[in-house]
């Protein structure tokens, strides 16, 4: 291979892997949901239950089960083969919030980059049912079909959601979100990876984070783009397993364009 490029047998071979992985996590936290669990907190002060780790140790079973030589990155595990051409990058609960408070807004986050980069993303909701699929080079599907985010070309007609204003890290990074919040048509809170997921399927036209790890949103990147949408850091960069923690992903580029300015500042 060169590149990001992908044969078309190997990307199915990695979309149906990732197929795998979802339905295994989307089990096993269906089994845990609104179940009374023994909530730890990790270094940072967020949430981790049995299940998180349960899932995740699962996932990597089966990864190195189909494919051995692949690297492995997980929220709750570490790293492991770091150094492979192909690194999956795993968050098997992404809204630990959510999900400790019996909420259904929770989801699976799976990513396989290929030389540090995203080249197949997947979103699985295990309580709505929905899943979404991207891949490099190919058009993105909800539930096996092909979605698409919508034409919004300015901020003063978008639609914008972000997971909490307290989710910040510092006052000029929230400062950044307020101006470009100021702007907009609307505004919602909450949904984490789900949010992501409506920009890919037309209803929200721009999602502004801070605060995050790569296995938060590398998944989001073939699903984003693969839609018609853009995703980036706050300087317009496209997102690695490099990145720093801050994500701006829009529907349409002209919003993308616009909204920059304000956060890149």
């Amino acid at each position: 291979m060169r590149n990001d490029t992908l044969r078309q047998d190997q990307t199915q071979s990695f979309i149906d892997l990732g197929n795998r992985l979802a339905d295994t996590s989307r089990a096993i936290l269906r089994s845990y949901y609104r179940r009374k669990l023994a909530i730890l907190d990790k270094a940072d002060e967020s949430p981790v239950t049995q299940a998180d780790r349960e899932c995740e140790a699962a996932l990597r079973r089966l990864i190195a089960e189909t494919f051995p030589t692949h690297g492995i990155f997980g929220e709750e595990f570490g790293t492991e083969r770091g150094d492979a051409e192909f690194l999956w990058v795993l968050d098997p609960l992404d809204g630990t919030r959510a999900f400790i408070t019996g909420r259904p807004m929770f989801g699976t986050l799976i990513a396989l980059l290929y030389q540090d980069k995203p080249v197949m993303g997947i979103i699985d909701m295990p309580i709505l049912g929905d899943r979404w699929i991207g891949a490099k080079g190919q058009a993105s599907t909800l539930n096996g079909e092909a979605c698409a985010a919508r034409p919004c070309a300015d901020l003063a007609s978008a639609y914008l959601s972000t997971v909490s204003p307290q989710a910040f890290p510092d006052a000029a990074a929230f400062g950044k979100f307020e101006t470009v919040r100021a702007r907009v048509k609307g505004t919602t809170y909450g949904g984490d990876c789900y949010q992501y997921g409506m920009v890919a399927t037309g209803f929200l036209d721009i999602v502004v984070e801070a605060n995050l790890g790569i296995y938060d949103f590398l998944s989001l990147v073939p699903v984003i783009e693969g839609a018609g949408g853009i995703i980036t850091d706050w300087q317009g960069q496209p997102l690695t397993r490099r990145s720093g923690d801050k994500v701006l992903a829009c529907g349409d580029r002209r919003l993308h364009a616009e909204a920059l300015p304000f956060l890149s500042a």
